[in-house]
């Protein structure tokens, strides 16, 4: 059974850190990072491949850092320099075993909230 885990979320003054954690089962090593405001769409934040590449939204580049732990099968997103527009609820994303199939998976959210 696939289980995506995230965690870190938390509330935090402008110019503050986080670092999200998500923890996965039957999932392969690599995955993103997308959040959602509310109101408005789910947007992408941050990617990492299989091979350690990594890519970003514009919006967050310089800022936050992905990365990944294959033996403790957790990617994390380092968050620096928060600001009040980074506000959403982030979300993990990884290609995980469902049902016997490799099918794109989401954990269940971890909520960030950044005061001015």
């Amino acid at each position: 059974q696939v289980q995506l885990v995230e965690s870190g979320g938390d509330s935090v003054q402008a110019g503050g850190s986080l670092r999200l954690s998500c923890v996965a089962t039957s999932c392969q090593s690599y995955g993103s990072w997308y959040r959602q405001a509310p109101m408005k769409e789910r947007e992408f934040v941050s990617h990492i491949d299989s091979g350690g590449r990594t890519t970003y939204a514009d919006s967050v580049k310089g800022r936050f850092t992905i990365s990944r732990d294959d033996a403790e099968k957790t990617l994390y997103l380092q968050m620096n320099s928060l600001s009040p527009e980074d506000t959403a609820m982030y979300y993990c994303s990884r290609v995980c075993v469902v049902r016997g199939l490799w099918q794109n998976s989401w954990g269940q959210g971890t909520q960030v909230t950044v005061s001015s």
